[in-house]
């Protein structure tokens, strides 16, 4: 009997959870033949199967977490690829973009026939938060596949429901770096308003804020840095890599603009657009996860002035953006409505002291700004 272990499913991910088994105990399976749907703190992802062979036994079920390296499956003796795996690579593993179709599947120790269901990865995570069956659900995409507004319309068609639901994936890992933030971080927020009425007609918004928080840091290098509690190092950092959080029906996902001094405009617009694309439909890098400096969370997108963002180990601050609203403010002796954008700074007061924070929010504030 050959035993087939979890592998790395991206970048030193410690875990992953079983989403849905392609396979029965019994099947013989061939190489590269779909074996599991597995979720990870980043992505949805296909994992094939190794080699050539009858199931032996299936370790875990629908929802349970596997530790990375430790037994998937096992396969009674049979043909193996020509690529052996011993447990640390899926061959040219990819994250899934093609539809899955449901057939006879295997849950605990029963076996449940269902009709042809074409969806992907994203969607069935979606239904199944939703609790929804997705059966029920009319398809409108090509082929009679369903895309996450079909599941949408279906929720909204259905009577409320109480559910009591298990973090999952993205929600899950959010959990654990929030516990984490909270245990280890000495969090100070301050605030601060910006007056941005002299900005050009149309500006985007996120781009300036990128901009100023360049300026920020070259008056204050210390909140582009990160931090280790254990052994009261820091890191100081040239290159600005700023993690853009971005709110999905899945959780939170913070992208990262890798070095944005060496950006313009229009490609820091790009990049933002494309990795909404990205994270939308879960198919989003998971090199482009990780590597941020600092933080952006623009909440003020949805609704909301003033927060106390959240800091993620290792780093050591996170700019928040509300809603930019108009407001009568006293300008250059006058009384006049100007268009104010307000911001709260979370700096981690172990490594930043609060003169630091302060003219870091200072100079970014002047740079939001000046006139152009």
């Amino acid at each position: 009997m050959k035993t087939f272990n979890l592998p790395d499913l991206g970048e030193g991910l410690a875990d992953a959870e079983i989403r849905e088994w392609h396979v029965n105990i019994g099947d013989i399976v061939k190489v590269d033949q779909p074996l599991v749907c597995m979720e990870t703190a980043k992505a949805v992802v296909e994992v094939p199967s190794p080699q050539t062979g009858r199931i032996k036994i299936l370790h875990g079920k629908v929802g349970d977490v596997i530790d990375t390296g430790a037994a998937l499956v096992e396969f009674e003796n049979g043909e193996e690829s020509a690529s052996k795996d011993a447990g640390s690579v899926v061959g040219n593993l990819e994250e899934s973009t093609e539809r899955l179709e449901e057939g006879d599947i295997l849950i605990g120790a029963a076996k449940k026939t269902s009709v042809s269901i074409k969806a992907m990865p994203a969607v069935r995570a979606l239904a199944k938060q939703m609790n929804i069956d997705l059966s029920t659900v009319t398809p409108s995409g090509p082929q009679g596949q369903i895309t996450l507004d079909d599941v949408k319309k279906n929720q909204k068609n259905s009577a409320p429901t109480e559910t009591v639901e298990t973090l999952h994936g993205v929600r899950r890992a959010m959990a654990n770096v929030m516990a984490q933030s909270h245990k280890e971080i000495v969090p100070v927020t301050i605030i601060e308003d910006a007056d941005l009425s002299d900005l050009p007609a149309n500006s985007d918004i996120t781009a300036w804020l990128v901009r100023a928080m360049m300026a920020g840091i070259h008056a204050e290098p210390s909140l582009n840095a990160w931090f280790n509690g254990k052994t009261l190092e820091r890191k100081l950092f040239k290159e600005i890599n700023i993690g853009l959080a971005m709110d999905t029906t899945e959780g939170l996902f913070v992208p990262v603009l890798k070095d944005v001094a060496q950006v313009d405009a229009k490609e820091l617009r790009d990049r933002i657009n494309a990795f909404k694309k990205s994270v939308s439909t879960r198919v989003v890098s998971p090199s482009d996860l990780h590597g941020a400096t600092i933080t952006l969370s623009n909440f003020g997108m949805i609704t909301g002035r003033y927060a106390t963002p959240i800091i993620v180990p290792p780093m050591v601050a996170i700019l928040g953006c509300g809603k930019i609203r108009d407001a009568v403010v006293a300008h250059e002796g006058k009384i006049e409505i100007r268009k104010i954008a307000p911001l709260s700074l979370t700096f981690d007061h172990r490594a930043v002291t609060g003169g630091e924070a302060t003219r870091f929010l200072g100079a970014l504030i002047k740079s939001l700004e000046q006139k152009n």
